[in-house]
């Protein structure tokens, strides 16, 4: 049986490689799974990944912004999550709409309004069945991010911390109010205490070892 489950959290808070590690410990036992991430996770939305992330349509403004994202979001999950899922595969992804409810909706403030419509029409029945928010200080996940990747930083590590510590609270409100969704992930721990939390959650919430 198929499983959804999306990863979130702030800048720095570890989800590339809580992903991969769920992904492995899934594949040790047999599950197929198929890893990917937004903005990307197919062509068209790598290419819209690459306008946002570089800050190229930020002049536009965040409605824009989002309705780009759901563009991406909309070809990603025609192109890769749901082939996926009917093939019997657990889909891992890296970001997904809780993602834009943070960015877009409580730090961009996007009418909440047109962010459920879009859900509504490109989401539809495709909803994940575990979200695992990795909760860090904005602080420490910025200067996590920043050491990763030193020369690079993006559009949105780049921002202020009043911009991240709003997004950081956002991501502790969605936890709070879809706790049957939603598992929120003390994240400034050893990535192996984290993983094997995230393990804990997914075997309570979803049962893999009843798969293989």
């Amino acid at each position: 049986m198929s499983r959804f489950i999306t990863f979130e959290g702030g800048e720095g808070s570890g989800k590339s490689t809580q992903s991969r590690l769920l992904a492995d410990a899934l594949r040790a036992r047999g599950i197929d799974v198929c890893q990917t991430r937004e903005p990307g996770g197919s062509p068209t939305a790598e290419q819209v990944r690459q306008m946002i992330l570089s800050g190229a349509v930020e002049r536009l403004g965040p409605v824009t912004e989002t309705l780009l994202l759901y563009i991406a979001r909309g070809d990603h999950l025609q192109t890769t999550i749901r082939p996926a899922l009917s093939h019997g595969e657990w889909v891992i992804c890296d970001r997904f709409l809780d993602s834009t409810r943070a960015y877009q909706e409580h730090a961009g403030e996007v009418a909440p309004d047109l962010i459920r419509a879009l859900e509504r029409a490109v989401i539809a029945d495709t909803w994940p069945d575990l979200t695992i928010i990795l909760d860090i200080d904005p602080r420490e996940g910025l200067k996590r991010a920043v050491e990763r990747n030193p020369d690079s930083a993006d559009r949105f590590e780049s921002a202020d911390m009043a911009f991240h510590e709003a997004i950081h609270a956002a991501f502790r409100t969605i936890a709070r109010n879809d706790p049957e969704r939603c598992v929120l992930i003390d994240a400034q721990r050893t990535p192996e205490e984290i993983a094997d939390e995230i393990w804990n959650a997914v075997a309570a919430r979803l049962q893999p070892g009843g798969e293989g």
